[in-house]
């Protein structure tokens, strides 16, 4: 495992930031973290990249416990709050850093250009970091985290302030790195973007790992479908253990089943025999259909239902 945590805890006086958390994060990973401020994750990270001592429980990076120099020459971090000196370029700032990092010149005057341009900062150079867009200072802090090609990254509201050009760029940047075998742990309130980019997730609530899973098993299929047909539904139209309402901003309709009622024998509610019966009956009244489709809970749905009571949708 790359991240291994066991019944981890911390306390701050009489405030428990973490409560007994435990999770493995695999090699080559988009692992992404999510909970509200206040949930632990930053003092989860803090304590991984050795900056936090734990108060109970074990926690292991890259099979070495936490805080080893060999482990943490391995990561790169973006925190969310970074700062640059503005008085640099970035090609002076990247420079800098690759030479705290002990990295040979040739390779990190290479590997600062690469970074520039997939990040789209190439052309950029000559101008001081004062002059950037929260966007550009966003680009050149994940450029410096990605430097001397680390195992592991941290990132910390990755694209924030970048505009969709530039989200797109990152991430097709981390799916490459990830292809590469580099695990990226990120930790972001953009959760249509996390659902889009990652394979696990991991909520926290109040220092407590509430669900933990990959983005599939955790958007699972709702027992609801959205459906339009070429025309109106008639008022007589009813089917028995269907509830329809109208989809707020389009023609479309939420058609609900439950499984236990309807003609013919119960079914579960994953089951599609029976939209398969009420699409028949619309059919026998005069619709015809336009559109199918089955709905899925969102990393959204999940995260609110949490937030709002640690429960889930």
């Amino acid at each position: 495992m790359v991240v291994s945590v066991k019944q981890l805890e911390k306390q701050y006086g009489a405030h428990r930031a973490l409560g007994g958390v435990s999770l493995d994060v695999e090699p080559a990973t988009l692992f992404g973290l999510l909970g509200q401020n206040g949930a632990g994750k930053t003092t989860l990270i803090k304590i991984l990249l050795g900056l936090v001592a734990p108060t109970a429980g074990e926690a292991s990076l890259l099979g070495q416990p936490v805080g080893t120099f060999s482990a943490r020459r391995e990561v790169g971090y973006l925190p969310e709050d970074h700062r640059l000196p503005e008085y640099h370029t970035s090609t002076s700032l990247l420079d800098l850093y690759g030479a705290l990092q002990g990295i040979p010149r040739r390779e990190r005057r290479r590997r600062a250009a690469e970074l520039l341009d997939i990040l789209g900062l190439a052309g950029r150079e000559k101008l001081r970091i004062r002059g950037y867009s929260k966007g550009m200072k966003q680009r050149l802090g994940l450029a410096q985290a990605l430097l001397h090609s680390p195992r592991v990254l941290f990132l910390d509201e990755p694209t924030d302030g970048v505009d969709p050009v530039g989200r797109k760029e990152i991430r097709d940047l981390l799916l490459e790195e990830r292809r590469l075998g580099v695990t990226v742990f990120i930790n972001s309130h953009l959760l249509g973007e996390v659902e889009q980019l990652c394979d696990r997730v991991a909520i926290l609530r109040k220092g407590k790992l509430m669900v933990t899973g990959t983005v599939a098993d955790l958007t699972r299929q709702k027992a609801s479908w959205l459906i339009a047909f070429d025309r109106d539904m008639p008022a007589s139209f009813r089917f028995a253990g269907a509830t329809v309402e109208a989809v707020e901003g389009g023609n479309r309709l939420r058609v609900s089943l439950d499984p236990a009622d309807g003609p013919g024998p119960p079914q579960s509610a994953d089951a599609p025999e029976g939209i398969d019966r009420f699409v028949a009956a619309a059919s026998a009244s005069g619709l015809r259909l336009r559109h199918l489709e089955r709905e899925r809970a969102t990393l959204e749905d999940l995260y609110l239902a949490i937030a709002d009571g640690g429960g889930t949708p």
